[in-house]
């Protein structure tokens, strides 16, 4: 079989170093110490897929350099490269960066259709978007989820099991299903303002639990109760000391609100609480923020991405696996409201699979001003 492998080389530079992306602004990036991931995150896709015997009937078509010949060339997959350009380099601050475009993922895309039995990019929401765009419903995509937001329904729930999915697709166990691929607007999101919309659908080989939906908002039924659930929360942080990491969206928002700090909507705050008092640290910060407080025990509050599903490993990246090793699993706050929770389980994936591990079980969650409900996090 042949599948079509195409990497986005700066997606999810963004996410730690509190850009919310990477669109535009891999120079800012950089000098906040951010350094390419995507690449690493392909090796544990493609590492993965060798345990399958299915995997013996697998060549890949890829772009030439970092679009995909680089990673492939450490396998021993056979794979021929569609060599459309030169792909050039130029550093930032001494870090190597290729002088790709989203034109080079729409032109590879355009020159797989009818050669492959699957379209697999590695990148998030816009790199969706490129590709739907070169290929509309021609042909399934799945993504390899590398960017910081991923919210369209097209992505993996995570490398390894991008590779599990191909091999379903290959036994013929997946169903394909029409799916959207949404996105946002990064600049008016990294000012607070979230500008999403529907860019397309794209047809998806779908195995149970393995592959995301996209993202949803919450119920306009719902919207009273969270609110009071956020003043119940803020009530209770108020009275016990100590530092805490809040994350984003609009559901931790209300807590910040209540709590009376300038906090972000869209990022991640540090924030102490001394005396019934809540001063913020540090707006809007980066992984290397959070990682100067770890030692003064913090506790962290977070919420589950609707329809996703993810608590961490989704647009908070900032919270990374170094940083979630020194927190408890007990120091953990999550509130939600019910539909966000409905599936009955939780996901997590911060590429580090001992501190997946700590995570997986059961966490509580506040669904309520005065519940909380067990759910399992895979």
């Amino acid at each position: 079989m042949r599948v079509g492998l195409i990497v986005n080389p700066i997606a999810g530079m963004g996410g730690k170093v509190a850009l919310k992306g990477t669109d535009g602004v891999v120079g800012e990036a950089i000098k906040r110490g951010a350094r390419p991931i995507a690449a690493d995150l392909v090796r544990l896709f493609l590492s993965e897929l060798t345990h399958y015997e299915e995997a013996r009937k697998i060549e890949f078509l890829t772009g030439p350099g970092p679009l995909g010949e680089d990673v492939l060339r450490e396998f021993d997959f056979p794979y021929e490269v569609i060599r459309h350009r030169e792909i050039g380099y130029h550093l930032v601050e001494g870090i190597r960066i290729p002088d790709t475009t989203s034109e080079d993922t729409k032109e590879l895309s355009k020159s797989m259709l009818g050669k492959v039995g699957l379209l697999i990019f590695a990148g998030g929401d816009g790199t969706a978007r490129d590709v739907v765009e070169a290929v509309d419903e021609k042909a399934p995509i799945l993504g390899i989820p590398t960017g910081v937001k991923m919210y369209s329904g097209v992505f993996a729930a995570s490398p390894e099991d991008a590779a599990r999915v191909l091999v379903e697709f290959i036994r013929g166990k997946a169903r394909l299903e029409e799916r959207e691929v949404r996105d946002i607007d990064e600049e008016a999101y990294r000012h607070d303002e979230v500008k999403a919309r529907t860019y397309g659908k794209a047809l998806v080989p779908v195995v149970e639990t393995l592959v995301q939906g996209s993202k949803e908002g919450v119920p306009l039924d719902e919207e009273d109760e969270l609110e009071a659930i956020a003043e119940a929360l803020a009530e209770e942080i108020l009275e016990n000391d100590g530092i805490y990491f809040l994350g984003s969206g609009s559901t931790i928002k209300r807590i910040k609100d209540a709590l009376g700090i300038d906090g972000t909507l869209l990022g991640v705050d540090v924030v102490e609480v001394q005396g019934g008092r809540a001063r913020l640290l540090v707006k809007d910060a980066t992984e290397k923020d959070l990682l100067r407080f770890v030692d003064r025990n913090p506790k962290i509050v977070v919420t589950v991405i609707g329809g996703l599903n993810f608590l961490f490993g989704r647009g908070n990246q900032q919270f990374s696996a170094e940083v979630l090793r020194h927190i408890p699993k007990e120091n953990i706050i999550v509130v939600a409201t019910p539909s966000k929770v409905r599936n009955g389980f939780i996901r997590v994936y911060t590429g580090d699979r001992e501190v997946d591990e700590k995570l997986r079980g059961y966490i509580k969650v506040r669904v309520s001003p005065w519940m909380e409900r067990m759910v399992k996090v895979v």
